[in-house]
């Protein structure tokens, strides 16, 4: 009998939490946690979710003690996920009165396991957060806040709906993106940030864009699969059957990391 083919191990970059809310516990200690919905979405196309720490300022570990070619040569694809801002210092910028929460050293891991998968020619995949941090890879530049820059003047974000708050998608004609939909050249995402991509980095084509113009989708030209995405697909249960289904993304990338592998 023939063993079974061991899963893809796809590396997911967590969220930080420094300020514990006290019924939690871990009094005076910070959380990497990963919410339920991308791994359960990896794990519901048959792949297993990694999920790979951020160091921090206080830990025993060192930047210098973690090889990132170890993660690398252990996973099979990298997805990077929400969260907070990236320092504008990356960039090349100053941060404006309008930027959020930073953490400058899961900006640095995170951009040298980026570039390490790139290296190895192993798929990427950022959401949110992740398609702006592709983009600072590539050399490109963000909008600290889209409304106070003007570079929007609609919210894409919502306090109270938050992932319930969406808007239309351009999605250009003929790009890998509108193939993964049958062709088509509209759809609808939700919304849940407040910066953007500004100047695009090298080396990236963009796929689709919100209403307003705002980049939402970027696509890498190289011979690797990296993919951005400015929309939360794994919010995209089904609820609302008027968002764009959130399988053929991850299918595509899981694809990419399984011809890799073999």
């Amino acid at each position: 009998m023939s063993a079974r083919p061991r899963p893809l191990l796809i590396g997911l970059s967590p969220r930080l939490l420094a300020a514990v809310p006290p019924q939690l516990g871990f009094r005076g200690k910070t959380l990497q946690y990963l919410e339920q919905s991308v791994a359960h979405w990896v794990m519901a196309l048959g792949a297993l979710p990694v999920m790979v720490p951020t160091v921090q300022h206080d830990s025993p570990i060192r930047r210098s003690d973690v090889h990132v070619h170890d993660f690398v040569a252990a996973l099979d694809g990298l997805i990077l996920q929400g969260g907070a801002d990236i320092h504008p210092r990356l960039y090349g910028q100053e941060a404006s009165p309008h930027l959020g929460a930073v953490d400058e050293l899961r900006d640095r891991f995170e951009l040298d396991l980026l570039r390490g998968f790139a290296a190895a020619g192993k798929p990427v995949f950022g959401i949110c957060r992740g398609l702006q941090l592709i983009n600072v890879a590539c050399g490109g530049t963000l909008h600290q806040d889209l409304l106070a820059e003007g570079a929007s003047a609609q919210a894409h974000s919502h306090a109270d709906a938050y992932d319930r708050h969406s808007h239309g998608l351009h999605i250009a004609a003929g790009t890998w993106l509108s193939s993964r939909y049958d062709g088509a050249t509209t759809g609808r995402v939700n919304s849940i940030h407040h910066q953007g991509i500004a100047r695009l980095g090298a080396g990236l084509g963009v796929e689709a864009r919100a209403e307003d113009g705002v980049i939402e989708c970027v696509r890498g030209s190289g011979a690797h699969f990296l993919l951005g995405v400015q929309w939360h697909p794994e919010f995209h249960d089904g609820s609302d059957p008027d968002l764009l289904p959130a399988d053929p993304l991850l299918q595509a990338f899981l694809d990419a990391a399984a011809q890799r592998r073999g």
